[in-house]
């Protein structure tokens, strides 16, 4: 369950005693427009999207006017805009009218899980306001912590020391970022993240103020129903498979799916956000979803996920691709007898697909694993080919990419 924008953003971070700007929803009168413009000379319109999406700014979805004509033109273009986000065309609902803060410095923070370690970590530059993945190495801080201490100001400081941050943004921000971990350890929060953080001037002193909001919930910790959020900002354009597959979600394992293109011909189980991000930038609009079963899921949960999958598409796909780095945790015979069984049911109900099996894996139990995939697709007169934890994953999803090209040659 994710959530963006300041609109519900703005209520959760005044529980944390945030600072944040002032903020008009669509139904705003004339009057209360002109008012936020007046204090700034202006404001940012901003469109309303359900669920996690970003890169609004970028797509010129947000608007800085300096009138109330311009305000409302302003509303009126991007009440319904229709932005393209992962693949995903999706259309926005209403609009935020949000007083502008002129700052010399914009700050990137963000709170999460770290993949490799498992700890809490948190991301931090002076550098913020674009893309995170742009900076060079050398101008963004990436730092764990225990979360049984929390975060604490010498975190802050000490990060901010690397960066060689301004003397004069320090205080500041190493006062209010701490608040945020009580905010993200006491509602469940798997991500929070502010981009930008505006750094406004109030008595030769500054303030650290938050001008957007980003957060993704474990909808199965029950702590982030007290924040009483209204349900409809979970509603999202799912189809019928992802709605299927999201009633898989639990603690252990995860089963994030994205449909890329409902006539694809490459099936991928992707474990791991960077098999994921590989695979999809790969197969474009090759791939029927996109995915991440990561986090070492059960037997049952994974048959359950490839059940699914299969029953949606395997009929129409050359090739189904098993992709993933070297998992930490994953045992990979468990998922992969999950996957294969429910191959072979699928095969025993509805007839054998004519597909190739892609395989490219590391962790523990692979050996395991891949034999009793082999054993599986040997008596079912599958072809496959699997890759070990020393190839490339790029080389691997290129080789699934190269057969549908032939199965789609041969098929005319």
């Amino acid at each position: 369950m994710q959530i963006t924008g300041m609109k519900y953003g703005a209520p959760i971070l005044k529980l944390s005693g945030f600072p944040i700007p002032e903020i008009l929803n669509a139904n705003a009168t004339l009057n209360e427009i002109e008012q936020l413009i007046n204090k700034r000379g202006g404001c940012v319109v901003k469109p309303v999207f359900y669920g996690g999406v970003g890169k609004k700014g970028k797509a010129g979805l947000v608007k800085i006017v300096k009138t109330a004509a311009e305000a409302l033109q302003a509303k009126h273009d991007l009440f319904f805009a229709e932005h393209t986000f992962h693949n995903q065309r999706i259309r926005s609902n209403g609009v935020t009218f949000e007083e502008f803060i002129p700052s010399d410095y914009e700050i990137y923070f963000n709170l999460n899980v770290c993949t490799a370690s498992r700890r809490v970590s948190f991301t931090l530059t002076h550098h913020g306001g674009i893309d995170i993945e742009e900076l060079p190495p050398d101008m963004i801080v990436n730092k764990s912590f225990n979360a049984l201490t929390g975060l604490k100001a010498y975190h802050i400081i000490d990060a901010l020391s690397d960066l060689n941050a301004p003397a004069e943004i320090i205080s500041p921000l190493v006062q209010f970022l701490p608040k945020l971990w009580n905010l993200y350890n006491d509602f469940g929060f798997t991500t929070l993240e502010l981009n930008p953080i505006r750094m406004e001037k109030v008595d030769d002193r500054y303030v650290p103020v938050a001008c957007d909001f980003k957060a993704q919930f474990d909808q199965d910790n029950p702590h982030w129903k007290r924040l009483q959020l209204p349900p409809e900002i979970f509603h999202a354009n799912l189809s019928e498979f992802e709605a299927e597959i999201n009633k898989l979600r639990t603690y252990q394992g995860q089963s994030d799916v994205v449909v890329i293109n409902p006539k694809g011909t490459i099936t991928s189980f992707m474990f791991g956000g960077g098999a994921n991000s590989a695979a999809t930038e790969v197969l474009s609009q090759k791939a029927t979803i996109s995915s991440d079963f990561g986090g070492n899921p059960p037997y049952e949960k994974m048959a359950q996920i490839a059940s699914i999958v299969f029953k949606y598409w395997l009929k129409q796909s050359n090739v189904l691709l098993i992709i993933g780095g070297k998992a930490n945790n994953t045992d990979i015979f468990v998922t992969y007898k999950g996957i294969f069984d429910a191959l072979r049911d699928y095969v025993n109900e509805n007839g054998k697909p004519d597909i190739y099996v892609v395989s490219g894996r590391g962790g523990p139990n692979l050996i395991k694993g891949f034999t009793y995939a082999a054993n599986i697709l040997d008596a079912l007169e599958i072809p496959y080919k699997f890759f070990g934890y020393d190839s490339s994953m790029i080389e691997v999803i290129q080789y699934a990419v190269e057969i549908d090209n032939y199965f789609l040659e041969k098929k005319g």
